[in-house]
């Protein structure tokens, strides 16, 4: 009798010690195999041994720790250190039971079992609801679960996070249902069906604004950039509501009203509720203050400048709106222009430079200012270090910077370098980080650490088109960091020598016996390795036929061959800037026809000797995706005047004769400027001029280097270099021949003038090292003329259209447009309207096209 009754009371007083500390409802046993013991007169025992039945996965002397047991303890039956056995083992959550048996009592020693039962783990989590990527972008959140004890805990982590996930993409209204059922595989373990419904996303029905007087609600609006109301007009900025933005927007809410001299202003509270089940209204109760004034504004610490120089780059005068935004930007720098006070001082060597605003007095609605400055030493440049450079070798990033051991520090050169070491092409532009190191204010002197990251640079062109019914394929290899002193070194080989900065160009396309490319172009930026005089030189050979099958004397027969050679040099200037360079260029043309057409002759062989001169500035900050600077270029070419010592007579001269030694002279002008608009959105405009001229009326306009326009820029291979490809997007290849003209496209000899202008607004959707992708939309117009008297700058054919550029490393930048012709071409039908245009292995550099 005495068993019975000690083991249900040990039960119920065991059973209220669990439910203190959440172990469940679940009554448990306890059972003991003899008569002595008695809950009225607990005695003292010896604990034998524990053994421990029913685990699986659980190593059984690790639970024994738990329960805080050990052979040869005292422990005092029946009384409160049993209790405390199985709260200890509750508190685990690893467990669906827990019992404790007292198995044999044997004089004063006691022998104990615990006998536990699993809860199962998770063998996998299987979703539904969403689609195959979320399921991933999901399982990443989640992290591998697999495993895990399943219980209360990891059912509400899943849940919350599979919400926060949706939650932040817009799905506030998401649900989640998980469902238990067995694995087959194992008793012990379980699989989670995880159903997932999102729900439509939740937009923002009504944003409103309480206690602002001299904000409009329309002005307030606008300084909460992510947090939109669901209205047509609002084309940028999502109309979804996500909290972590909602959040930021609160925070630039408050910087905006500061902005704008209400220095005390502030959100006063704030609340967002469910107008109906797929939006919300945002309610924002606000406190504005009154509005602050710049007072007087004093200096001291300056000993360099003087208070009129700082002034003169501070632009704060007494009476302008108070702003702690603009004052830091004008101190320590983020101006548009970069003159600010902080880069006047970085730029003289000031590495230690600093400057502390503190307000003085504040009355009315005027506050004074003083800027205590820190000026410290000047530093000079000790070393200049390259890290990172894997490919590329020391000299040839290090001879491209600005910064030199010895010269003043300098903040201007610094970033001046890191655009050079960007126009390299060799390394990731996001991750070039300059640092100054090891500042040694003892002597003054600090290291200057160019950390770069290598990025693939080679490019590979291989395409094939299909165009005036042939089929033509391409294959171009460029090597952009070639190493020639390394061409017969073998273990250079990777698979060219590379390292040295040289460019290696092979290209090569065909269409069997009727149409032949090939180019080869070397050059090398630094001649002689010691100054930096550009070095290139080409060499190509072309030939075009619809009838190399046909005997000579048959009319079919006809073809034309071209054959180039040309070399450059080039010189960086230091005057009007150091951003201008010099090329000069010399080449050789020699063309033979044989009854082809497309040329003011068919027959006969020319020559063309011509002498270059260009000069350009080129201040752009990145190769792929520019946000600032421009790039201008004038190019003057020019060919002996042979008319002028010859004894030709070219009145009755036939084309044969006229055109053998092709004399002219050709103005070009390009111009193209970038401006960020807003965050990563930018503005292209560009403008192009060309002109060729002749030396002799009698003689007239060249048959070569003339203008095409039209398409998108690439010279085809009907086509070949005899003229100069330019693109307008929205229109045929070749199709805007002047007015008055009666060629089609495909037999557009070219025009002696042109115009182009066009407007582009650039805007990123991927920028890394593996790949670049901006979207585009642009506006541009052109024309063509065959005189000066004809010519208008102000008539051309307008196009508007949209597309995108993607660069990847190997193949440079692909391009695709679809652009609308607004004017009709006449004589060529079709011409204009809307036109898809393809272009591979585009130029960087802010390249014209």
């Amino acid at each position: 009798m005495n068993k019975f009754f000690f083991a249900i009371l040990f039960s119920l007083i065991s059973s209220a010690a669990m439910a203190q500390f959440g172990g469940g409802n679940r009554l448990n046993r306890s059972a003991v195999s003899t008569d002595s013991l008695s809950y009225l007169n607990p005695k003292d025992y010896i604990i034998g041994n524990i053994t421990v039945s029913g685990t699986k996965n659980l190593d059984k002397d690790v639970l024994i720790q738990i329960a805080k047991i050990n052979k040869g303890d005292r422990i005092n039956l029946p009384g409160e250190a049993s209790a405390n056995i199985l709260k200890n083992m509750w508190s685990q959550g690893l467990f669906d039971d827990v019992q404790l048996y007292i198995t044999k009592i044997n004089l004063d020693t006691v022998y104990l079992e615990l006998s536990v039962t699993e809860r199962p783990r998770l063998s996998r989590l299987r979703m539904t609801g969403i689609r195959k990527g979320e399921i991933e972008d999901v399982q990443k959140k989640l992290n591998d679960k697999t495993g895990k004890i399943v219980n209360e805990n990891l059912l509400n982590t899943t849940t919350a996070i599979i919400k926060k996930h949706f939650n932040e993409k817009g799905y506030l209204n998401t649900t989640v249902d998980i469902k238990q059922l067995r694995d087959p595989a194992d008793s012990n373990s379980v699989i989670l069906n995880v159903a997932i419904d999102k729900k439509q996303k939740v937009k923002i029905n009504e944003v409103i604004f309480e206690g602002n007087e001299a904000f409009s609600d329309a002005k307030l609006k606008k300084f909460l950039p992510k947090t939109r109301e669901r209205k047509f007009y609002n084309i940028f900025g999502s109309k979804k509501f996500k909290q972590d933005q909602y959040e930021e927007d609160k925070q630039a809410l408050i910087e905006k009203m500061q902005a704008k001299g209400y220095r005390d202003a502030e959100i006063l509270s704030d609340s967002v509720w469910k107008h109906d089940d797929n939006t919300v209204n945002v309610k924002l109760k606000v406190y504005e203050g009154h509005k602050y004034y710049f007072g007087n504004v004093t200096w001291t610490g300056n000993a360099r400048y003087s208070e009129t120089v700082l002034n003169k780059i501070l632009r704060i005068k007494k009476g302008d709106v108070f702003s702690e935004e603009e004052l830091s930007k004008r101190l320590n720098g983020g101006t548009p222009d970069g003159n600010d006070v902080n880069s006047l001082y970085l730029d003289d060597g000031f590495l230690t430079f600093n400057s502390e605003p503190v307000q003085t007095r504040i009355y009315n609605d005027t506050i004074d200012l003083n800027i205590r400055i820190y000026e410290g030493a000047q530093y000079t440049i000790n070393r200049v270090m390259v890290k990172g450079n894997d490919v590329t070798n020391d000299r040839v990033v290090i001879r491209e910077l600005a910064t030199k051991p010895g010269q003043k520090f300098s903040k201007a050169l610094i970033v001046r370098s890191t655009r050079q070491i960007t126009q390299l092409g060799n390394f990731d532009e996001t991750k070039i980080d300059p640092k100054p190191t090891n500042i040694n204010p003892q002597d003054g002197t600090v290291d200057i650490l160019y950390n770069v990251v290598e990025k693939p640079s080679d490019q590979i062109e291989l395409s094939g088109g299909f165009g005036g019914g042939q089929l033509v394929g391409t294959l171009g290899l460029t090597f952009n960091n070639f190493s020639l002193r390394n061409l017969f070194n073998g273990k250079a080989y990777k698979p060219l020598p590379k390292g040295d900065g040289q460019k290696l160009s092979l290209r090569g396309q065909a269409n069997g016996r009727n149409y032949q490319n090939f180019s080869f172009t070397f050059s090398e930026p630094w001649l002689g390795g010691k100054k930096p005089i550009y070095f290139s030189l080409s060499a190509y050979t072309q030939l075009s036929s619809t009838g190399q099958f046909y005997p000579k004397s048959d009319p079919r027969y006809n073809f034309l061959r071209i054959n180039g050679l040309g070399v450059t040099l080039g010189k960086r200037l230091n005057w009007p800037d150091n951003y201008f360079q010099l090329n000069y260029s010399l080449n050789f043309d020699h063309y033979t026809l044989d009854r082809f057409s497309g040329y003011l002759f068919q027959t006969g062989t020319s020559y063309n000797i011509k002498l270059t001169q260009e000069l350009s500035r080129n201040s752009i900050d990145a190769p792929i995706y520019p946000t600032s600077g421009s790039n201008i270029r004038f190019t003057l070419q020019v060919t002996p005047p042979y008319s002028l010592f010859n004894n030709t007579n070219y009145r009755i001269a036939p084309p044969e004769e006229r055109y053998r030694f092709v004399e002219y002279h050709k103005w070009k002008f390009d111009a193209q400027w970038f401006t960020k608009i807003t965050g990563k959105l930018v503005l292209m405009t560009q403008t192009r001029f060309g002109f060729l001229g002749s030396y002799n009326k009698l003689v007239g306009q060249s048959p070569f280097e003339r203008f095409k326009l039209g398409g998108d820029g690439m010279a085809t291979y009907q086509f070949l270099q005899g003229s100069e490809i330019v693109g307008l997007r929205g229109y045929q290849n070749f199709s805007l021949v002047p007015v008055g003209s009666n060629y089609s496209a495909d037999t557009n000899p070219g025009s002696p003038i042109y115009n182009k202008f066009t407007l582009e607004m650039r805007y990123p959707v991927i920028a890394s090292q593996s790949a670049t992708i901006f979207l585009l939309t642009f506006a541009e117009g052109g024309n063509t003329w065959n005189n000066f008297r004809d010519y208008n700058p102000f008539n051309i054919r307008r196009s508007v259209g949209v597309g995108a550029r993607i660069f990847l490393p190997i193949f440079g930048l692909l391009g695709l447009d679809y652009g609308y012709g607004f004017d009709k071409i006449p004589g060529i039908r079709d011409a204009n309207k809307g036109q898809f245009h393809f272009s591979i292995a585009q130029s960087l550099n802010g390249g014209f096209n």
